[in-house]
């Protein structure tokens, strides 16, 4: 059995891992299109990307954009979490049910519903609009990963507080902000990279000035095919790779330093 898992395991990692051995020889590529395996590598194409307002700009827009959704939406999922986990009052069920329903309905659906109503308002095309669609696919996610760890959290250790005589607020910020800080921060994250990676909203919403890179990299793949996507892939790649390894060298650096000072 184990052995049929350790299988399991590699086959799952090199399924996992194959388009990377595809996208990445293709960025240094000096074909015109996306073409595997390279005929020849160079560093044109990350030049054209660096260069080029057209990629440049959609980056600093999904950028924004992505700022934009995490904030707004922990500024919504916080309350509202605290609300739905702690507390019982009519209508509950609804609206945890509400909170849940964009991952219910397709994503072509809701830009549809979203083009109109923020059409009305005079949102469609602008960072607004595409901030605020994003955000409605954001909320669920970010939801079920603090409610996850808010039911988990152990309120004795606030009672224990406040009876010292600490304020509800103090108590906030002292205990449960603390406890609850890892799930804070992977919920934003979530949100972040839900906004940053969401293409079908921002194709109906997004206009030429609020454009985002997930979207121009529709457009370029379904138009020509320029080999510039696979710079961004690789890019992208090594930016969550450098973000998943931060902590682990972070945590051994820390480790060295610890044994350093007990040598000494």
């Amino acid at each position: 059995m184990d052995r049929f898992m350790r299988i399991a395991g590699v086959v799952i990692i090199i399924f996992v891992a194959a388009p990377l051995v595809v996208v990445v020889p293709m960025s240094f590529s000096d074909a015109n299109s996306l073409q595997f395996p390279p005929t020849g590598y160079w560093l044109g194409y990350y030049r054209a990307y660096f260069s080029d307002m057209r990629w440049l700009q959609p980056t600093w827009n999904s950028i924004i954009i992505a700022m934009a959704t995490m904030v707004l939406t922990m500024l919504l999922v916080v309350p509202a979490t605290f609300a739905l986990v702690r507390y019982r009052f009519a209508g509950k069920n609804i609206a945890d049910l509400m909170m849940l329903m964009p991952l219910a309905v397709p994503h072509i659906v809701m830009a549809i519903g979203y083009y109109s109503f923020l059409g009305n308002l005079g949102f469609v095309h602008t960072h607004l609009g595409v901030v605020v669609a994003h955000t409605c696919l954001s909320v669920p996610i970010a939801f079920l990963v603090l409610s996850a760890n808010l039911k988990g959290f152990d309120r004795t250790l606030e009672r224990a507080a406040q009876s010292l005589g600490a304020s509800p607020i103090r108590t906030f910020r002292h205990v449960t902000l603390p406890i609850l800080r890892p799930g804070i921060i992977i919920s934003a994250l979530f949100a972040f990279i839900q906004s940053f990676d969401e293409t079908v909203l921002a194709i109906f919403i997004s206009g030429r000035d609020a454009e985002t890179l997930p979207r121009r990299m529709f457009d370029s793949i379904r138009q020509e095919a320029d080999p510039v996507i696979a710079v961004i892939s690789t890019l992208l790649f090594v930016v969550v790779l450098v973000a998943l390894l931060t902590p682990f060298a972070w945590n051994a650096l820390q480790e060295r330093r610890r044994a350093a000072l007990a040598r000494r």
